[in-house]
């Protein structure tokens, strides 16, 4: 696969002009090496390489002095010595000046020792996720933007031409760079290993697992719920594993990227509203892996696995959304919208200043009874409520009702304003 250059790194070269410590954080294997790397050569620098055990040990018997001399300094997997964060606090006491460190991380920030404190104010996390599918094919993706600064630029008299099968192969393939390079049975297997070297490694550098080997089986029935209600009993017990104990575990899958929960959004809105996270998959592929879904069976008519891919398109859809949220300033809070009665919006964008973005997914036919939710959401937030989209695998956009628009999945991945 050519280098593909990441939209984050921009936004990474913009931050390190503003703060001290920018951490690129995310999945394993997610390309972070590749865009730190690219950042040292534009510096004339090297990189501190924590996977290297050499390296670690020598590290951890003495942070300081590594995060001493020119700057700035760049460390690829800090989680492996969280000890460098209080020595680059001290370097920081003496100099705070912006563009100082850039360092890598496959945990999430919080999941780290009280010392992850330390920075407090001084570092900018910005989230790499899997490649989202306008770096693949090369469009500079932004229908969010045109979303909340004109929306009615969105829909246009351009049909789709992409078919379900090619709607397929973009989720079974996924993001993850390695992953890519794989087909058949090799990208499976990648997988699998991908999978028990997240878990043995990443996972355990955490917290001493008692249940080790109950960690596959917990990840498999979360990722058979993606795009679901999160039911921790429910897929304990399934795990055989107590409430408290899963939900532990479901955390870490989530400190190590494999998994994400979906807040709910707008619980004040309406006393109705449920405040239950949805669980998400970071990576469809990954997902798709481990329901066993292959294009094949995700082609055919059986009612189970055409159910299953519901879900998985809602899944990849909310994180091609959610990649172009991570590009752009001012975004206040993203979740999900459902009442206990059954009222539901898959996906709600807000801005700091209110104004709010709706988001629907539907693998069949569009109806009007389908936009029930969007309707609904739209009349309770009312003047905030710039748009609400149905996303679909037809051809053709809509727009079927004041500040409701139907369009196909693919325009996520393409440019507004551009002839496709």
């Amino acid at each position: 696969m050519p280098l593909i250059r990441r939209r984050i790194e921009d936004i990474a070269t913009q931050r390190m002009g503003e703060i001290p410590v920018v951490a690129l954080l995310g999945p394993r294997s997610v390309g972070k090496s590749t865009i730190l790397r690219s950042l040292a050569v534009g510096a004339g620098a090297d990189i501190i390489d924590l996977d290297d055990p050499a390296t670690q040990t020598a590290v951890a018997d003495d942070p300081s002095l590594f995060v001493q001399g020119p700057r700035p300094v760049f460390i690829d997997e800090y989680q492996h010595v969280p000890e460098l964060l209080s020595a680059i606090k001290a370097e920081l006491n003496r100099n705070g000046s912006s563009g100082q460190f850039v360092i890598t991380g496959s945990t999430r920030h919080e999941a780290l020792p009280k010392m992850a404190e330390a920075l407090t104010g001084r570092l900018h996390r910005l989230t790499v996720y899997p490649f989202s599918q306008g770096e693949l094919s090369g469009h500079h993706e932004n229908l969010l933007e045109t979303l909340f600064s004109d929306p009615a630029r969105v829909v246009t008299s351009t049909w789709s031409a992409t078919t379900r099968e090619d709607y397929i192969q973009s989720i079974v393939g996924g993001g993850l760079p390695l992953a890519l390079e794989q087909t058949g049975g090799a990208r499976g297997r990648w997988f699998d290993n991908y999978v028990e070297l997240t878990l043995e490694r990443d996972v355990r550098a955490l917290a001493n697992i008692r249940q080790r080997e109950a960690l596959p089986r917990l990840l498999s029935h979360l990722m058979a719920q993606t795009a679901q209600v999160l039911n921790i009993t429910k897929i304990g017990q399934a795990a055989n594993l107590k409430p408290s104990t899963a939900e532990g575990y479901a955390k870490l899958l989530e400190a190590v990227y494999l998994v994400h929960r979906l807040p709910a959004w707008g619980t004040t809105l309406r006393a109705r509203a449920t405040a239950k996270p949805k669980l998400h998959a970071v990576d469809a592929g990954l997902a798709a892996h481990m329901m066993g879904l292959s294009d094949t069976k995700l082609l055919s008519n059986n009612p189970t696995d055409q159910e299953q891919f519901g879900h998985l398109l809602e899944t990849f859809v909310v994180g091609e959304i959610i990649k172009q949220a991570s590009w752009m300033d001012g975004i206040a809070e993203i979740g999900h919208w459902r009442t206990h009665d059954g009222v539901e919006v898959d996906l709600v964008v807000e801005r700091r200043d209110g104004m709010v973005v709706a988001f629907e997914v539907k693998a069949g036919n569009v109806k009007s009874k389908h936009l029930s939710g969007l309707r609904t959401l739209r009349n309770a937030v009312g003047d905030r409520f710039i748009a609400g989209v149905m996303l679909h695998l037809g051809k053709y956009p809509s727009r079927p009702d004041d500040r409701l628009m139907t369009i196909p999945v693919d325009r996520l991945w393409q440019t507004v304003g551009e002839e496709t």
